[in-house]
């Protein structure tokens, strides 16, 4: 999954999973959703509209399907990192 962090007041970082068609957005509250067959046209459209609450509002929000993604526990993630040797 490719992760891009943006300025934006709304969005933190957009992900997206070609393999997948898997958007992914963290919002600036911290919740991360995931939304499910979106194309990729939309993804790049996302990246370079000038306001990326605006394009998600009007062209990504009630037109796919999505599910709060679930958030890794830092010390999990760390645990699983250290024994992998990138931590």
């Amino acid at each position: 999954m490719n992760i891009t962090a943006v300025d934006s007041t709304a969005l933190s970082t957009i992900a997206y999973d070609d393999a997948r068609d898997l958007l992914q957005l963290e919002f600036r509250s911290g919740a991360i959703y995931q939304y499910f067959d979106v194309p990729a046209a939309v993804h790049a459209d996302l990246l370079r509209a000038s306001s990326k609450g605006t394009y998600f509002h009007r062209m990504i929000r009630g037109c796919f399907a999505y599910a709060p993604a679930a958030k890794a526990q830092p010390r999990a993630l760390c645990s699983t990192l250290l024994s992998e040797s990138l931590c």
